[in-house]
């Protein structure tokens, strides 16, 4: 089944090769990507320029499940899932993820089990297609159309020591001012219900909720780095105050609605 699944999805990815991509939105971020019923496709075709995958390492292989799979026949891999489909879009778009758009496309991988052991997967499962992604090699930019990062369980030192770093660390607000760059944390990402209590239903937001959120958004600013809050209320009124205080990365469910939101901001 798992090998069906895998050659559906390619003949999928064959039919969306001929289609034109959409405008990218650079404000979108597709939560639990996988979860769709076109994973990846669905987001590439919404104009989405970052997606979400949960990883689990079983036996050797990396599985993208959001909880720990019972049926590996039924869960896709990492490789099957996103590595092979993305490798083949860029080759079909002249190097590409969109056309007319230069700045790298985010796989965030959220690790779901130990950090060590399955980073240690995760690069050798990398290195062959190291040509397509943003990495650094001997601290020199290698750049590339796909730049992966890992959120959950991060080895942070373990990809900090290396010569040859293929994926950035999602950061925390409490990783501000460390002294990390920003190519090895690209991105800060935090929980929404820890900064603002405003669920989008009424008038009264909390005024100093907000000030103190575009505070460590701005530090986050000058340190280069992006910012992403998940468990966001899928509420319009709540993605305009968040690109209001900086955010960069709306967080979503709801792919049509967000793209839909954000032409309609242009």
């Amino acid at each position: 089944m798992k090998y069906f699944y895998s050659f559906s999805l390619l003949l999928l990815s064959q039919a969306l090769f001929s289609q034109t991509a959409p405008s990218p939105l650079p404000n979108a971020h597709a939560h639990n990507d996988y979860e769709h019923e076109r994973p990846l496709f669905e987001a590439l075709s919404h104009g989405f320029t970052s997606v979400e995958a949960d990883v689990h390492l079983i036996n050797g292989e990396l599985y993208v499940a959001h909880d720990h799979p019972s049926d590996l026949s039924q869960t896709p891999t990492l490789k099957a899932l996103y590595l092979d489909p993305l490798a083949r879009w860029v080759e079909q778009h002249e190097g590409k993820v969109y056309a007319d758009y230069d700045a790298p496309f985010y796989l965030m991988i959220d690790v779901k089990t130990r950090a060590v052991p399955t980073y240690e997967a995760l690069k050798k499962l990398l290195l062959p297609y190291r040509t397509i992604l943003h990495h650094y090699e001997n601290g020199v930019l290698q750049p590339g159309p796909i730049l992966i990062f890992l959120s959950g369980n991060r080895a942070i030192e373990l990809v900090q020591q290396e010569t040859l770093r293929l994926v950035g660390i999602d950061g925390r607000p409490s990783d501000i001012g460390k002294g990390y760059s920003s190519d090895f944390m690209p991105v800060i990402s935090d929980n929404y219900r820890k900064h603002l209590s405003w669920r989008g239903k009424k008038r009264n937001k909390k005024p100093a909720e907000l000030e103190a959120l575009k505070k460590w958004i701005a530090e986050a600013h000058q340190e280069k780095k992006k910012v992403r809050l998940w468990a966001t209320p899928e509420r319009k009124k709540v993605w305009r105050i968040l690109l209001e205080a900086g955010v960069d990365f709306l967080n979503t469910d709801q792919l049509s609605e967000l793209q839909g939101f954000l032409i309609k901001k242009r």
